[in-house]
């Protein structure tokens, strides 16, 4: 649920339920509410030249997240190494295809299009290219946003070391670091998008083109 609701010229507090006009906000202010001092929304500093910039090097991050291997092996003088595209192939190997469909959608799909749709709007924002189909892709960012699991998959990455460093020999592989930063991506891009106006941009083009 959006942090705000709001009409045309009208911001309601979702604390005390509190209708306002809608204040002119600088970058780094915050709009509070007059009754209960509740923060209304805030005007984070180049939201869109950040997402973009984020979301682009989250992309570019999927390539090797998928591909190096995450973690080395090493025990009884024999060596394995797999990645994350190999570890979906072993699990389908072994008729896993329950957790095999889990892992690509929650760890891959998803997290791919949550960025790239934050790349796409923050892009189009950035040209001044601001159509009513944005609000599609607006709303299918706030859909997967609830659905991108990559922290509970590195969380279960970071366990299963602990458990077999007693056992073995592990050596980190660069699938892993590049999976840390593409987390890191994806919790900077939530962080540097401006919700509030995106909205209010999207609804001036929706009044306009009526």
């Amino acid at each position: 649920m959006n942090k705000t609701a709001y009409t045309k010229e009208m911001i309601a507090c979702l604390r005390c339920d509190t209708l306002s006009e809608i204040p002119e906000v600088q970058h780094n202010q915050r709009a509070v509410c007059p009754c209960c001092g509740a923060t209304l929304f805030s005007r984070k500093k180049q939201s869109v030249e950040r997402t973009m910039a984020v979301a682009l090097a989250g992309l570019l991050l999927f390539f090797p997240a998928l591909t190096l291997p995450i973690v080395g092996i090493r025990a009884i003088g024999l060596y394995h190494e797999a990645s994350l595209i190999e570890c979906l192939a072993a699990l389908i190997d072994n008729q896993f295809f329950l957790v095999a469909i889990c892992v690509f959608m929650f760890t891959i799909a998803v997290p791919f299009i949550r960025l790239f749709t934050a790349f796409y709007l923050s892009w189009q924002l950035s040209k001044q290219h601001i159509t009513p189909r944005l609000l599609i892709f607006f709303r299918s960012y706030h859909q997967l946003d609830h659905w991108a699991m990559l922290s509970v998959f590195f969380l279960s990455i970071i366990v299963s070391i602990y458990k077999l460093q007693s056992m073995a020999s592990l050596s980190i592989g660069g699938g892993l670091i590049s999976l840390l930063l593409l987390l890191l991506c994806s919790t900077l891009v939530s962080n540097a998008l401006d919700h509030h106006l995106i909205w209010q941009k999207l609804e001036q083009a929706l009044v306009s083109t009526r």
